[in-house]
């Protein structure tokens, strides 16, 4: 029994966060987001080459993603097996979260995990470590103006206040463990932002100039 629950915990998220949401909003409206802007499939680069409302979709489908994989999978293994309930909601955002960034559809090319990761977030931990994640990730960006450096920062967030809560009592290690293993995959996913803000080179998000009227 635990090992059905396992394999099937494994694929059914890894499927699920491999659903690549920006390609497919992309290509609804025309365009391959793989050929435009960053080339990144994910909700900052649809933002902007999309816009706004493609790319707030975007985001909401990537966080659906990991919300559903976690919250789904403690639902159905609490009604089945109680005491596994918790250990494979972390299975499942480990493999949700890979799934978005490494699709078996896109040849393992995908987002960097913000979102969706911020859908697990909701999904498995206490919702102090989703308030935390947000705010800093929201302060970072208004202070620097780089969507990089405030989604690394929330990245670095999520283990970090999972640990505190867990010293409160409110959450536990296996689940700081997942929070460190997802802070690691998005610093991986990051490693050219990374390089860009140690060069300078870094773009910092600047909103769309109205065109002049004549």
């Amino acid at each position: 029994m635990l090992w059905i629950l396992l394999l099937s915990t494994i694929v059914g998220a890894y499927l699920l966060g491999s659903i690549p949401s920006g390609f497919l909003v992309g290509r609804a409206r025309g365009v391959d987001l793989r050929k435009e802007g960053s080339g990144n499939i994910g909700a900052t680069n649809a933002l902007r080459v999309l816009g706004k409302k493609w790319g707030y979709l975007v985001f909401a489908a990537d966080a659906f993603k990991g919300f559903v994989a976690t919250a789904g999978t403690v639902a159905i293994v609490e009604s089945i097996a109680p005491v596994y309930a918790i250990p494979m909601g972390v299975v499942a955002a480990a493999f949700c979260v890979a799934g978005h960034n490494f699709p078996v559809w896109l040849n393992f090319e995908g987002g960097k995990g913000i979102a969706t990761s911020a859908g697990v977030m909701l999904g498995l931990f206490p919702i102090m470590v989703f308030v935390s994640g947000l705010m800093v990730w929201v302060v970072l960006f208004f202070v620097t103006r780089y969507v990089s450096v405030a989604s690394i920062g929330a990245a670095i967030t999520l283990p970090t206040a999972s640990a505190v809560l867990t010293l409160m009592g409110h959450c536990d290690w296996l689940r700081v463990s997942v929070a460190g293993v997802l802070c690691l995959m998005a610093l991986w996913r990051h490693r050219p932002n990374i390089q860009r803000l140690l060069a300078g080179t870094e773009k910092k998000f600047e909103k769309k100039r109205p065109s002049p009227q004549t």
